[in-house]
């Protein structure tokens, strides 16, 4: 495969060294594209002894090959990272000053960008309108993280790490390669996503630590591959994707009743979210004041139903029910035994086991899973990005065809 890299003007340039490396390691071709800019953080040399070929940056080298328009044109992916302000508001513009510019125009491959900025630039209103433009228009964007930035700074900004980079990069591709109109055209899905949370009193709530990246990056990836895709929020602790129908619930039984009423026209139902197990049996209409309630405090807790059970239960003929199920279990066998207790009990078609813990598996960027059918059979595993992930349980989702 062709990749082209563009590295814009950012001290995150440094990062795309290892962007470059992993491509090549796997095999593709890989092509740079730096801005002059680029080049003051990063030099030719590392970048062409990585990439094992000419780095190019003049807009007006190459010309009898018309290399302005050649590299794109070759093209089966390109990659931008870091991808500053500028650049993004250049893409977003269309305008195509220099090399990379040019590159991007004359292509038609899958565009995935890696912003990197400070805090500020990156929710700047020109910057959040840029990346909405870029998102509707089919670019991939990946991150930023929030992190430690360039000097004291910390926060939203930070480039994502380049294997994160490298992953999304590569399943935009293969997503683009099944073609326009995608695998799941004409397929109604819906995915649940985040955690919900339980109320003690005005300012206090039972929940748990999903983020609801996951559940995002399944609904992100059945859109992209033409599903018309409601995805049901807790809570969520990134943006929800373009493309889908968003609809916002709290609690466990708010999200019993919207994922309820919208599996009733799906073909496809995912339920990512952490839904809790039980919740609080009154909820106060005033703060709980610890200092009138001594040195303990008794909650009495009453189960919330069991979502995915219920919408196995009540499933049309041909529709597809997909649960998670996330455990603490360290060993393999005993995790794929709870698991395949799990989807026995609760009648759906396919269970995603995905071991959690105090850094693994909640609010990260990375998952490791394993799919299991009814029989207990595993139908695939996956680790990597959540971006990747999500679209080998759709691949899995799709088997059962």
């Amino acid at each position: 495969m062709n990749v082209v890299v563009g590295i814009a003007g950012g001290i995150a340039a440094y990062k795309a060294v290892n962007v470059v490396r992993a491509l090549v390691l796997q095999g593709h071709s890989v092509h740079v594209v730096a801005t002059d800019a680029a080049l003051r953080f990063v030099g030719r040399p590392t970048l062409e002894a990585i990439s094992r070929n000419e780095v190019n940056t003049d807009l007006y080298e190459g010309v009898a090959e018309v290399r302005h328009v050649a590299l794109g044109q070759a093209a089966d992916l390109i990659v931008i990272a870091p991808a500053t302000a500028n650049t993004i508001a250049k893409i977003s513009a269309g305008l195509a000053d220099d090399l990379l510019g040019n590159t991007i125009l004359a292509s038609t491959a899958p565009l995935v960008i890696a912003p990197a900025m400070h805090t500020e630039m990156w929710q700047n209103p020109a910057t959040v309108e840029n990346i909405a433009t870029l998102r509707r228009r089919g670019v991939v964007v990946v991150g930023p993280a929030v992190g430690q930035l360039t000097g004291k700074d910390s926060g939203p900004g930070r480039m994502e790490e380049p294997d994160v980079i490298v992953e999304a990069a590569l399943a935009a591709y293969a997503t683009a390669k099944r073609g326009a109109s995608g695998d799941l055209a004409g397929r109604r899905v819906v995915v649940s996503a985040g955690g919900t949370r339980e109320p003690l009193d005005p300012v206090r709530f039972l929940g748990n630590r999903s983020s609801g990246k996951q559940g995002v990056a399944i609904a992100a990836a059945a859109a992209a591959r033409g599903a018309a895709v409601t995805l049901v929020a807790a809570h969520l602790e990134v943006a929800a994707p373009d493309g889908v129908s968003l609809v916002e619930t709290g609690t466990a039984l708010e999200l019993e009743a919207a994922m309820t009423d919208a599996a009733a026209s799906a073909d496809i139902v995912v339920m990512a979210a952490a839904v809790a197990d039980y919740r609080p049996d009154q909820v106060r209409d005033a703060k709980i004041k610890k200092d009138q309630q001594g040195e303990t405090l008794e909650l009495v807790l009453v189960k919330n139903p069991d979502v995915l059970a219920g919408l196995a239960a009540a499933r049309r003929d041909g529709q597809v029910i997909v649960g998670f199920a996330a455990e603490t279990e360290a060993d393999r066998d005993a995790l794929l035994a709870i698991g395949r207790d799990k989807i026995a009990r609760k009648g759906a078609d396919l269970l995603v086991i995905n071991r959690v813990g105090w850094a693994q598996g909640f609010a990260t960027d990375g998952n490791d899973v394993v799919v299991v059918n009814r029989s207990g059979d595993i139908v695939s595993e996956a680790s990597g990005s959540k971006t990747s992930v999500a679209d080998r349980i759709l691949d899995a989702i799709l088997a059962l065809d």
